[in-house]
């Protein structure tokens, strides 16, 4: 077996980046069925892996809120891979935030056995990209964790993940570490934004990692930290957005620049200008991750459906989706009641177009997955209409003139989503770097 073949796609990735090629890796961070076969459409069509995430929250030992356990999504995933044709050897499983951030309410023995017994599962189970994530403060916790004591927790987590990886007979995981990230989902406010990360700081994290791994003996661990979260300088809020710029972050591009083998993770690139994604992949950000705004694509597709239901078939008979959504998400408000403030109005303006698309959340529910089977089923067998197509859903209505695409609710979604995540694989990958920077230049 040759050396490249040794190591695992998300690291030919990483050290192809670093030997010079424009190239990186898009995460797509969403359970949802149609995010993942659109994910998996474009990974097909731009000859890309496919990197997979779950986070703690939403996968875990327990269910999480997906009520999946590790090995359950790994199924999961890879049963919408051999439905659509996906070759399993470019997919690839990551973990998110993996550490006590489910448990923060409890003492840090607790918590950290809990996530001690996640790590196992997530291991186990084949997930192979690893974010080490302890910044959290537990219950008994000093107001602000050193990072001493960040390190100490990622590296006791390693050291099980490596035991899990080679129990289970499986490669040894590639690891991320660092923690300065934007708050998962978006901010409440882009006055919370964090001020992007200074070299020092980035500098100072990695060493005191790198020491906590030798100390624990895990030399083999450290060689495959492949990459570091910083804050970019890029974030959204529930209506605004907070763009790359490159001159801001140059001295931090710097810094990795000088380290062999790393490379930045961003997350909350969510809403950010392709120009934007093409530029940070170029200044080491190789790995982007994308969540929020592929289900607010999937919404924006959803409500366009609903549009046209009620003007085939009137109020009377339509699905209601939409305010079936929003009924579940007042009766159940702990995935936004946090983020949305403002005025009831603003909250109910909020929960159907926030950026964060906190309404994620929500479409497992079991009236609202009643209320979209009746959508398809009001649309199922009936010819959309041009007109409608063109008024609510233009790109498709393109697509469909083009002879390109059915004008079928599924393939409708699918398409809307995929011409998102489209931006991450031409900003990830060679080739269609090559030809954006060259389609910008004409």
């Amino acid at each position: 077996m040759n050396q490249l073949a040794q190591v695992s796609p998300v690291q030919q990735i990483v050290n192809a980046h670093r030997a010079g090629e424009a190239v990186g890796l898009y995460s797509v961070c969403c359970s949802h069925p149609t995010v993942l076969r659109a994910a998996m459409q474009v990974a097909a069509q731009y000859g890309t892996p496919l990197l997979v995430e779950a986070t703690s929250n939403q996968v875990d030992q327990f269910g999480g809120y997906t009520g999946m356990k590790p090995a359950e999504f790994r199924d999961y995933v890879h049963r919408l891979a051999q439905e659509q044709g996906f070759p399993a050897e470019r997919l690839v499983l990551g973990g998110d935030h993996l550490g006590p951030n489910a448990w923060q309410s409890q003492d840090a023995a607790r918590a950290m056995a809990h996530a001690e017994v996640l790590i196992d599962a997530y291991v186990s189970a084949g997930f192979h990209k690893i974010h080490l994530d302890c910044s959290m403060r537990c219950a008994d916790d000093e107001p602000v964790l050193s990072d001493e004591v960040v390190a100490a927790r990622a590296v006791r987590l390693a050291a099980i993940a490596e035991q899990a990886a080679a129990r289970a007979g499986l490669p040894p995981p590639v690891y991320v570490i660092g923690t300065e990230v934007p708050v998962p989902g978006g901010e409440a406010s882009l006055e919370q934004a964090l001020a992007v990360t200074a070299p020092a700081a980035a500098a100072r994290t990695l060493e005191v990692h790198r020491r906590a791994f030798a100390a624990a003996g895990l030399h083999g661990a450290w060689q495959r930290v492949i990459a570091m979260v910083v804050q970019p300088g890029v974030d959204f809020d529930q209506a605004n957005v907070q763009h790359y710029n490159a001159a801001a972050a140059v001295a931090l591009s710097g810094f990795v620049a000088g380290q062999p083998g790393l490379v930045f993770e961003a997350h909350s690139t969510d809403y950010q200008r392709e120009s934007g994604l093409h530029e940070m992949v170029r200044d080491h950000y190789a790995i982007l991750k994308v969540g929020p705004a592929a289900t607010f694509a999937l919404r924006e597709g959803f409500l366009a459906l609903c549009q046209i239901e009620e003007a085939l078939l009137g109020k009377e008979k339509a699905s209601r989706l939409m305010e079936v959504l929003d009924e579940a998400m007042l009766a159940k408000p702990k995935h936004w009641q946090k983020h949305y403030l403002g005025s009831a109005a603003e909250q109910r303006l909020m929960r159907r177009y926030g950026l964060s698309d906190r309404c994620r959340y929500y479409w497992g529910e079991p009236e609202v997955a009643t209320a979209v089977s009746q959508l398809f089923a009001n649309l199922a067998g009936r010819s959309i209409p041009l007109p409608l197509l063109s008024q609510y859903l233009p790109q498709q209505f393109l697509a469909v003139q083009q002879g390109e695409l059915a004008a079928e609710p599924q393939a409708l979604l699918e398409h809307k989503v995929g011409r998102l995540l489209a931006q991450y694989a031409r900003a990830c990958s060679a080739n269609a770097a090559g030809q954006h920077m060259a389609a910008a230049i004409c």
